[in-house]
């Protein structure tokens, strides 16, 4: 098992958005951050990038099970998590995180 290191939250908070059967996304962080770690109440679809929207073609994950995805490196835009119900609606949360 790798460490992780969670990122003071000053620059990078941990942040949360609902979902239903209609994406929900956080709020963006800055660019920066090598991953982010993602837990939903419900079992969800999600994924992690710059302006992206969650759909049913999405990475599947279960209710309340911390998963860690990496950050994407696209343009050093901001970056956003986003989550669509599998079955109920929830809600999705967020911290991001560097790997060492």
């Amino acid at each position: 098992m790798e460490l992780l290191n969670p990122l003071a939250d000053g620059d990078f908070p941990a942040r949360t958005a609902s979902y239903t059967g209609t994406a929900g996304s956080t709020t963006a962080w800055p660019a920066g951050p090598q991953g982010v770690v993602i837990w939903s109440t419900t079992a969800a679809y999600v994924t992690v990038g710059e302006g992206v929207t969650a759909t049913t073609s999405s990475t599947p994950i279960p209710a309340n099970t911390p998963i860690p995805f990496i950050v994407p490196q696209g343009t050093g835009a901001p970056w956003r998590v986003s989550a669509i119900q599998i079955a109920s609606a929830g809600t999705v949360y967020a911290k991001p995180i560097n790997i060492r």
